[in-house]
């Protein structure tokens, strides 16, 4: 099968949740189909000359991404416009032009576009089967619902305003879309019922074998959480963390460190002792290693957690809030610990950091949870089967 695959964000290095996803879907294609791959990148995170490497693809062309700018002329136009404005003023003509091109010049039998972006250069298709992968409508309805202020409630139900009806209007040009968890398909269901049938769960997984050789060396008290301020869910869940939830734990344990991995984008944190910075770290696989706990205090978003299920493949236990662990097939006191009060919060961190058996309890079966609902050897198949079905309509 030939494959045009549309890609927001170019997988290489897989330092997010969108590329590790991305890259882990092409390496699975690549060894079974054809796959071109149409990617924007940022200049700043890949070279051209690592990006020329990439092998999971047979033919491969990228384009530089320019993030949103609301103050641009597209975007203020795009107050007034039904389209969400965030899409206007983000479209390449570039990138349009190229996916015209090719697909005037070459047979293909299915396009994989790759989240809301690239699903939005859908009037290029010409028709051909096409899935949309990784419909996320979580967010954008808890931005809207549950927003800090008013002027950020109001912007939030503008912007599902505009993109429900936008959805209304994209869907029906798919044959199959894709989700990362039954609560993200209720939702789509909930919303859209007249697509229902073409809503799929394929969720976020990781690469055991990724995982095995990593070393394992515990370094004193550490909290790890890793996750880019640039999505605002992670920055509000440091904000709520540290404010209310932190200072409880240094209290009964005064030398526990936070470590926060990931783009901080100058945003500002409550002032509190113990806690370091890391910005991207090139092996965080070993940084969240050496950690005690994983926190996912998140309050708000969509889909499955990634940076959960990696802590669980690494063996280190996680305490997450009941929208931190949203999504996921797992167990309080079984195979992670939730708590949505920041005493309850602190409570299990400080519980994991003082009881080892209970820890290594935690840890234990976290780890055989996701080797065996969350690794991608098992869902690249169900997602081979995906294609079957989108191309046999």
């Amino acid at each position: 099968m030939k494959i045009l695959f549309l890609s927001r964000w170019f997988p290489f290095p897989a330092d997010n949740g969108s590329k590790i996803r991305i890259h882990n879907l092409l390496k699975g294609l690549s060894a079974h189909h054809e796959v071109t791959l149409f990617s924007f990148y940022d200049p700043g995170e890949s070279s051209l000359d690592a990006i020329k490497r990439y092998p999971y693809c047979t033919q491969l062309k990228v384009v530089p991404w320019k993030p949103f700018d609301a103050k641009s002329k597209r975007a203020r136009i795009g107050l007034f416009s039904k389209s969400p404005r965030s899409l206007l003023d983000t479209h390449s003509s570039q990138m349009e032009s190229l996916i015209r091109e090719v697909l005037s010049n070459e047979q293909f039998d299915v396009i994989i576009a790759s989240q809301l972006t690239m699903a939005s250069y859908y009037p290029a298709f010409g028709g051909l089967p096409a899935i949309f992968e990784e419909i996320e409508l979580g967010l954008y309805i808890d931005q809207a619902l549950h927003g800090g202020n008013w002027f950020e409630q109001f912007r939030g139900r503008l912007t599902w305003f505009k993109l429900e009806r936008y959805f209304l209007q994209l869907l029906n040009s798919f044959v199959l879309c894709t989700v990362v968890s039954d609560r993200e398909r209720e939702i789509v269901i909930k919303n859209f019922p007249q697509h229902a049938k073409k809503i799929e769960v394929l969720p976020n997984c990781v690469n055991m074998d990724d995982y095995q050789a990593t070393v394992k060396t515990i370094k004193g008290s550490r909290l790890i959480f890793s996750g880019s301020f640039r999505y605002r869910p992670n920055y509000h869940a440091m904000q709520w963390f540290i404010r209310y939830a932190f200072p409880l734990i240094l209290e009964k344990i005064p030398d526990v460190q936070l470590v926060i991995t990931g783009d901080h984008a100058n945003l500002p944190l409550p002032q509190t002792k113990n806690i370091t910075l890391a910005g991207y770290v090139d092996d965080i696989q070993s940084m969240i290693a050496s950690c005690n706990v994983s926190i996912a205090p998140l309050w708000s978003g969509g889909g499955t957690r990634l940076k959960i299920l990696e802590a669980m493949a690494l063996g280190t236990p996680v305490v997450a809030t009941s929208k931190g662990a949203e999504g996921l097939q797992i167990e309080n006191g079984e195979n992670i610990l939730i708590a949505d009060q920041p005493e309850k919060f602190a409570q299990a961190v400080i519980r994991i950091l003082s009881e080892r058996e209970f820890k290594d309890f935690i840890a234990s079966n976290a780890l055989q949870l996701v080797k065996n609902h969350y690794d991608w050897r098992a869902m690249i198949p169900k997602f081979l089967g995906f294609l079957e079905k989108a191309t046999a309509v």
